[in-house]
């Protein structure tokens, strides 16, 4: 198959999706000619929305994810602390403080993808603390 070949086969297949596209246009599908149904505005206006909204979409609930995030995290250490998990798990909890202030550092850049996954990572060993304190605790009789 020479080049000649495949160029004749994609200049046939370019003829046969513009007249498509001419057909859409101008309302042939399915009978006699007609005009075009849809305005050009209308198709501007939708995609100017479909932009819009997707904006929105993209950037607007990393911020929120975080601030929940980091909320559950925060209440989690301030209970840790009053459990004595500085004392008790030492490891964990320090883990959580630190990945708790580096998701902050990280939101206050509006790196939001990564300030939740420091946060979510602050909430589990923050979690992990209150049950190895608890733990510390009832092994003790308190």
């Amino acid at each position: 198959m020479g080049a000649t070949d495949r160029f004749r086969r994609r200049s046939r297949k370019n003829a046969i999706v513009k007249a498509h596209v001419r057909r859409f246009r101008i309302g042939v599908w399915g009978g006699g000619r007609q005009e075009a149904t849809r305005s050009p505005k209308r198709g501007a206006w939708v995609l100017a929305a479909m932009g819009i909204f997707s904006l929105i979409g993209a950037t607007g609930c990393g911020g929120s994810i975080y601030a929940i995030t980091s909320s559950s995290a925060s209440s989690k250490l301030e209970t840790a602390e009053a459990l004595g998990a500085e004392r008790y798990a030492p490891y964990e909890f320090w883990t959580a403080k630190e990945h708790l202030h580096k998701a902050m550092e990280e939101a206050s850049t509006a790196d939001y993808g990564d300030a939740i996954k420091f946060a979510s990572t602050a909430e589990e060993y923050a979690e992990k603390a209150i049950v190895l304190a608890k733990q510390a605790h009832e092994g003790s009789g308190r």
